[in-house]
């Protein structure tokens, strides 16, 4: 285990390294937006065009690999990641905003699938867990660094998008210095079945969905619900970093759980407390105190951020040998299409209701589910228990940019060995 983390430590670095500029960028873009007069659905929809460019990255990004190799690709995507920072700060127009976040989705997509394969390549099936464990631990934890970021200058002014292009920029240099072997390229494409892939689960699909409808409504729009309650712009960062660290916590105690019972009580549980803390949230957020909100936000992500590796996992529980990578990359466009549209809807609540609007937008998305799963209860039984694929295995497949990208059926339909 050592050893193989040991091989992958460039990798991990050149993550963490990323995921800090990107966290940063995450809380910075709404909050300028947001000072510079935006209205909520402009935010709302720069945040879907930053989904919409992720998923594309993730579900065709592919072919770059194919033709140039990964190294070229990273260096590339960095580059373009890098700058678009830079542009965002020279000229802040609406639509241009669009166009740049949707040019950042598709660049970490990217970016994404390039360092994921790499893991899997490293990775066996012992270990693969355990890999992408760390992987996630890395992920959660320096996006909430970068988020903390935004306390050092004033966000109107040029410094923090020079350090966003900066540390983007980093990141490029452990992994192009990496001797790790590079990833086989992958022959064919995935086949995106979504017939079959809600024949396999239609609660773990749905799962998915609710769960891009209200998260990525969540990462767009939530500095925003922040300034509607204070116009301090720390306490955005203190909040946002709340959620994240909430996530982080969560994640563990209900994906285990859900190795123990049928996963779907476990969705559903998620999805009752999130849409209790949801609508608490917005019902008081007026008048309760700073500290109250972040726990509020905390307790939010705790339970909100861990419905969508649950419910992969949960699809895969039900899926035959060949089927993971078709399932990942389905359940990834599921998840996609909702944190596309979810934060125009969410704007609109907004817009309508105020900013606590955003959080009776996620308590109906997660009521939604919750009628759902009570009513497939009554419909399917739960997979048997030796059927189970444990949760820290399943995670794996929830980092699903390099999923899509990989092949896992050959010529002859075998799956691949590390599946």
């Amino acid at each position: 285990m050592i050893r193989t983390l040991s091989s992958v430590a460039p990798l991990l670095f050149g993550v963490a390294i990323l995921l800090t500029g990107q966290g940063l960028q995450g809380t910075l873009l709404p909050v300028r937006a947001n000072l510079e007069g935006f209205s909520t659905l402009s935010i709302g929809l720069m945040g879907g065009a930053y989904f919409f460019g992720f998923t594309l990255g993730c579900l065709r990004g592919s072919t770059l690999l194919r033709r140039v190799g990964h190294i070229r690709v990273f260096a590339a995507m960095t580059a373009a990641a890098s700058a678009v920072p830079l542009l965002h700060a020279l000229w802040v127009e609406t639509w241009l905003w669009w166009v740049l976040r949707f040019m950042t989705g598709y660049c970490f997509a990217v970016l994404y699938v390039v360092i994921e394969s790499w893991l899997n390549e490293q990775a066996t099936n012992e270990n693969r867990g355990a890999v992408f464990s760390a992987y996630t631990l890395i992920t959660l934890t320096v996006l909430a660094v970068g988020q903390q970021m935004l306390l050092l200058y004033d966000p109107q002014q040029m410094q923090l998008f020079a350090i966003a292009s900066a540390i983007v920029s980093l990141a490029a240099i452990p992994v192009v210095l990496s001797v790790a072997p590079t990833p086989r390229h992958a022959e064919g494409k995935v086949r995106l079945d979504l017939a079959r892939l809600f024949r396999t689960s239609r609660a773990g699909s749905l799962g998915c969905l609710a769960a891009g409808l209200a998260n990525g409504s969540f990462w767009a729009l939530a500095p925003v619900f922040v300034a509607g309650y204070s116009p301090d712009v720390s306490l955005a960062a203190w909040f946002m970093t709340s959620a994240v660290l909430g996530g982080a916590v969560g994640q563990w105690p209900l994906g285990l759980w859900s190795d123990r019972v049928d996963r779907r009580w476990v969705i559903a549980f998620s999805a009752v407390t999130a849409m209790l803390v949801g609508t608490t949230i917005w019902v008081a957020f007026k008048v309760m105190s700073p500290l109250v909100l972040m726990l509020l936000g905390a307790c939010w992500g705790a339970v909100a951020f861990p419905v969508y590796a649950v419910s992969v996992a949960h699809t895969n529980d039900h899926a035959r040998a060949g089927e993971y990578v078709m399932i990942s990359s389905g359940l990834l466009l599921m998840y996609g299409i909702g944190a596309i549209v979810g934060p125009f809807f969410a704007s609109v609540a907004m817009h309508l209701l105020g900013s606590g609007g955003l959080f009776l937008y996620t308590a109906l998305i997660h009521l939604l589910l919750i009628c759902y799963i009570a009513m497939r209860f009554a419909r399917r039984k739960p997979a048997p228990e030796e059927e189970h694929r444990r949760f820290v295995d399943a995670l794996a497949t929830t980092q699903t940019a390099s999923q899509v990208y990989e092949d896992e059926i050959s010529n002859d339909g075998a799956a691949l060995p590390n599946r």
